[in-house]
């Protein structure tokens, strides 16, 4: 029995289409070409922050962060960012008793501009206000603390394999891979994850049923 659902946050509660328009602009390239580089590190099975080092290899990326945001060009999250399914997969999951939490690798602001957004969520925290970042094991201990769940009644859903399903797995979470964003559809069908997720889905309105069984 599933007694809490941990969320993922990009390309999974939200699209990352302003993320990375937001940072070619920034960087003076075409979109497209930071996008098609995204893809590229995907394939690889890279950190997606390698696109932007295959275009400055010697890019300080909290450095360019920081002058983003004091040139007002920051960070920013509003409805229109949010998959459609979010609000009513999420409400569903707290109608039925089950404790909702999001937990990602986002920044502090990050983690603000989700909460402003007032999801119907229990718990909306950050790696950045944690400290730890995925895929670290001290990420997951983290999720595990604010579960209010044992580890096999929590169920963590994202769609990066490395990220999200592998070291929640190895923590002892129950797993969902989500088929959405560039790492949820390359990897969604790939032997190493089917044998690891406990479900994949397509959706976040599977949730529900999937805490039902």
């Amino acid at each position: 029995m599933i007694g809490t659902v941990v969320l993922d946050i990009g390309e999974t509660l939200t699209r990352d289409d302003r993320y990375w328009a937001a940072w070619a602009d920034w960087l003076d390239v075409p979109r497209h070409t930071l996008s098609a580089l995204v893809g590229a590190v995907v394939v690889d099975g890279r950190d997606n922050a390698d696109a932007m080092r295959l275009l400055r290899p010697d890019i300080d990326i909290a450095a360019e962060y920081a002058a983003r945001e004091a040139a007002g060009s920051g960070e920013w999250l509003d409805e229109t960012d949010l998959y459609e399914d979010v609000r009513p997969a999420l409400a569903e999951l707290r109608a039925a008793g089950v404790r909702v939490v999001v937990a990602g690798n986002q920044t502090r602001r990050a983690g603000d501009l989700l909460r402003a957004l007032d999801l119907p969520a229990d718990l909306v925290v950050t790696s950045g206000e944690w400290g730890v970042s995925k895929p670290a094991r001290a990420f997951f201990e983290q999720v595990l603390a604010v579960s209010g769940s044992p580890a096999d009644e929590t169920l963590y859903v994202g769609d990066h394999p490395a990220n999200d399903v592998h070291p929640a797995q190895a923590a002892g979470l129950r797993t969902a891979h989500i088929r959405r964003g560039p790492w949820g559809h390359w990897w969604a069908d790939a032997p190493e994850v089917r044998a690891v997720a406990d479900w994949s889905i397509d959706s976040l309105a599977e949730l529900p049923d999937i805490v039902r069984q």
